[in-house]
C-alpha cells in the first residue's frame, strides 16, 4: 500500500498566527493563515487543499471507469468547490460540489453521466469524505476535430 505524507506547521495564535503546509513529495509548499481560510487573505487553506485532492482523485477515477468501459477520454477537467460554514458545534465542511467536463469520443451523454456518478461514489477521496454532502455536475463536451 502506498503511504503519502504532508506536514503543517502553525506559529502563533489563531487569528494572528501563520502556518506553512508542505507535501511530502516536495511538489507543493504554501502558506496559510486565518485570513486565507476565513477571509480573502493570500495563501492556501485546508478546504482548498481538500478540493484539489478531491478534483484530482475524481478525475482519475472517472478516467479509469471510462477506460474499463471501453472509452478513452481525451480530457477530464474537474473543479471542486468546498464550503466551510459555522454552525452550533463550530466550523464544518458542509458541502462539496464537483463540476466536471469530459471530452470522450464515441460515448453518449447518459453513459458519461453514469460513469461520472460512479466515480463520485467510488473515488477514495469521496469515500474519505462520506460524511459530507457531495454534489456532482457533469457535462460531456465534443471531441476536438483533428
Amino acid at each position: 500500500m502506498a503511504e503519502r505524507t504532508a506536514k503543517a506547521v502553525w506559529q502563533g495564535n489563531l487569528k494572528e498566527g501563520t502556518g506553512t503546509v508542505a507535501l511530502g513529495s516536495g511538489s507543493f509548499q504554501g502558506r496559510y493563515s486565518f485570513q486565507s481560510r476565513f477571509e480573502s487573505g493570500p495563501g492556501t487553506n485546508p478546504e482548498e487543499l481538500i478540493g484539489a485532492a478531491h478534483a484530482a482523485c475524481f478525475s482519475m477515477a472517472l478516467a479509469g471507469n471510462l477506460a474499463q468501459a471501453g472509452y478513452t477520454p481525451e480530457a477530464i477537467e474537474t473543479t471542486a468547490r468546498v464550503w466551510i460554514e459555522k454552525g452550533g458545534d463550530g466550523f464544518a465542511i458542509t458541502r462539496i460540489e464537483l463540476d466536471t467536463q469530459g471530452t470522450v469520443p464515441d460515448i453518449d451523454e447518459d453513459t458519461f453521466l453514469e460513469q461520472a456518478e460512479t466515480a463520485k461514489e467510488t473515488c477514495p477521496v469521496s469515500k474519505a469524505l462520506a460524511a459530507t454532502k457531495i454534489d456532482l455536475k457533469a457535462k460531456l463536451t465534443a471531441p476536438q476535430a483533428v
